[in-house]
């Protein structure tokens, strides 16, 4: 899915320089991990852009932490397809709505990112790029899958001081942010590492600094079951 390029040239100026960059983009842009062929449930997100008081921001919610799969870590909105979607987008629209009541009236899409393999759940995920152009509120709708709803602002993210590695109990290394009492990490890091580069919105940080992810936060690492991920691995 792209949209015809008036859509695109609509976008405000500071989201241009990432759409020009996507035309070329990768799945080794946003992680090592290979996606299979064949297999993998179907699923997708939506990495949503808008525009707040403090500059661009997305939007990012954290799942609450008596889920199954991903408990307690910030993530995109988004989940499994279901039969009667019609594609990537329209699953990641209506997941959207079904966890933060985001109006889809009040989106416009942009394009998909490349397929990407989560294997601890064994999700193929598509990543849905929108630009947020009526933003709205927006709550958790369902208090047993969201636990908290919130738009970090870009230059929060790629400030050096928010920026770090973690390392998962089982040896897995990756990047991560901590910003306003998230700490994003994992599948959902890597392509917001992915995107924050292409952008050209990326401060220098220091990749040598390295915490232990927090006992809390410790679920199954996102190599999971792969013999072959280094400390690149969602990067």
């Amino acid at each position: 899915m792209s949209q015809p390029p008036e859509t695109a040239r609509r976008a405000p100026a500071w989201l241009q320089p990432l759409l020009a960059r996507l035309d070329t983009a990768r799945i080794e842009d946003f992680t090592q991990l290979r996606t299979p062929e064949h297999g993998g449930r179907e699923s997708a997100v939506l990495v949503l852009l808008g525009e707040g008081e403090t500059g661009p921001d997305v939007l990012i919610l954290q799942r609450a932490a008596t889920l199954r799969n991903h408990a307690g870590q910030p993530a995109f909105p988004g989940g499994a397809a279901d039969p009667e979607d019609a594609d990537a987008a329209a699953t990641a629209l209506r997941e959207a709505n079904e966890e933060v009541g985001l109006d889809v009236g009040s989106v416009t899409l942009l394009t998909e990112l490349p397929r990407l393999w989560i294997p601890v759940s064994d999700f193929v995920v598509t990543p849905v790029l929108a630009w947020w152009h009526a933003p709205h509120p927006v709550h958790a709708r369902e208090p047993a899958e969201v636990a908290h709803v919130a738009r970090l602002p870009i230059v929060e993210l790629v400030d050096p001081e928010n920026r770090m590695q973690v390392r998962h109990p089982s040896g897995w290394i990756g990047p991560a942010f901590s910003v306003r009492g998230m700490l994003v990490w994992g599948f959902t890091a890597g392509v917001l590492s992915g995107l924050l580069d292409m952008g050209g919105w990326s401060r220098p940080w220091s990749h040598n600094r390295v915490i232990d992810l927090p006992p809390t936060e410790a679920t199954p690492a996102p190599s999971a079951g792969t013999d072959d991920v280094d400390e690149s691995a969602m990067r």
